[in-house]
């Protein structure tokens, strides 16, 4: 792999952060609950931050980009999703935003792994790290929504 494919990678996660702001936007507007609605803004909003810190990363010169090229963990494969719609029930769609999430996480933590530089490294894990959260916070809701206890 070449930097002009790992830029490619890089914009397609941009773009992907971007498929997400928007749906946590839409979504926001079509929940009635307020936690779930103040959970999907604060979760647009983090998603803006992420694509803010890629576009920046991006913008860097192709020699300053470190990635080890020799090893080829075919994270462009995994980057194809489908849009996301609004027209969901809300579990439904924390059900494509706990996926979303996964894949976010799994594609950092490759980044990670593919890179040289220990300050892209520490972007990188970074990144995962909090998709991995975010995940973890959609599933704690799922699980509550999806498997509500009975007393």
């Amino acid at each position: 792999m070449d930097i002009e494919e790992y830029r490619s990678i890089i914009s397609n996660a941009i773009e992907r952060e971007i498929e997400s702001y928007t749906f946590y936007r839409t979504v926001r507007e079509k929940v009635t609950d307020e936690n779930l609605k103040n959970l999907f803004n604060e979760l647009a909003g983090e998603e803006s931050k992420h694509r803010k810190t890629l576009e920046a990363f991006l913008l860097k010169e192709p020699g300053k980009l470190a990635f080890n090229t020799q090893r080829d963990y075919k994270v462009a494969d995994t980057l194809e999703v489908p849009p996301l719609s609004a027209d969901l029930k809300p579990l439904d769609g924390l059900v494509i935003a706990i996926r979303k999430e996964l894949d976010a996480m799994q594609m950092y933590t490759q980044l990670a792994s593919l890179s040289v530089d220990p300050e892209q490294i520490e972007l990188f894990e970074s990144l995962a790290s909090m998709e991995r959260g975010h995940k973890a916070r959609l599933e704690d809701i799922y699980t509550n929504m999806a498997f509500p206890e009975a007393w």
